[in-house]
């Protein structure tokens, strides 16, 4: 079959959670987060936005997509991305900023103040991005609290972007900040994608592969139908197709093997 393997590859490819050109069905949520760092970041106005919403409802790619797309307006910046996933403790973000920062290592209390300083001295504004806030919850909340405390600290230059699975996470751990509303996180929620949607995500990847469908409509409908019930998980959705694709692929493969092609080729 000339091409087949070539067909069941690109689908595959194109199924892999990478972050496309255009994130469907988040054009207003792709348009807060550019505002709000043209404002904040350009705008040299200290700030922060918390951005939440379950795995797979396209808040990381998003945010990668406008950083991308606002790499040359950004430029005047320091920007910092960091995994919380990556930290062995939610104390361990202090030391990861300051390495970012070029600051020498300093533990504990003395790390926090020496940062502190840094932010609020005269220089660049710093784009902090922490992915997986979920995992600097700790007893007393006190690493999430001082760090949405520091745009706030007179003199900073510091615009903070949380992204996490919790909706109610600045309730539980922020309440303190809640106390004055002026300087409360701006509050973004990603909505799990509907079944629509996901029948959208997923024919727009698979219509970059040349030739027949790959898989056909009812499979994407069937798909999109179970995953949207579930989850509305974008990531899994995805994750299930190019599964399939691996079945007819392997089916298509033992069928040739065993037959001979048409026309005697």
């Amino acid at each position: 079959l000339p091409g087949a393997g070539t067909c069941y590859q690109q689908a595959k490819r194109v199924l892999h959670a990478a972050v496309p050109d255009r994130l469907h069905a988040r054009e207003r949520e792709t348009g807060i987060i550019r505002q709000f760092l043209r404002e904040h970041v350009c705008g040299r106005r200290p700030g922060s936005l918390y951005v939440s919403g379950a795995p797979g409802t396209g808040k990381t790619a998003c945010l990668s997509r406008v950083l991308l797309d606002c790499k040359d307006e950004l430029a005047g910046s320091k920007t910092i991305t960091l995994n919380c996933m990556s930290l062995s403790s939610p104390q361990g973000v202090f030391p990861a900023v300051a390495q970012q920062l070029g600051l020498p290592a300093a533990a504990g209390r003395e790390g926090v103040r020496r940062l502190e300083k840094q932010l609020t001295a005269r220089g660049p504004m710093v784009l902090l991005v922490l992915d997986e806030l979920d995992q600097l919850e700790s007893k007393e909340q006190d690493v999430l609290y001082t760090l949405f405390e520091w745009p706030r600290l007179p003199g900073s230059r510091l615009v903070l972007v949380g992204l996490a699975n919790a909706l109610d996470l600045t309730d539980r751990s922020l309440a303190r900040l809640g106390a004055r509303p002026a300087g409360s996180p701006r509050l973004l929620h990603f909505p799990p994608y509907t079944r629509e949607q996901l029948t959208a995500i997923l024919q727009e990847r698979l219509a970059q592969v040349a030739g027949d469908p790959v898989l056909d409509a009812a499979a994407l409908q069937f798909c999109a139908c179970k995953v949207s019930a579930v989850s509305g998980d974008a990531r899994k959705a995805l994750d299930v197709c190019r599964r399939a694709v691996e079945v007819v692929e392997l089916e298509v493969r033992s069928q040739t093997l065993l037959k001979p092609l048409p026309g005697g080729e």
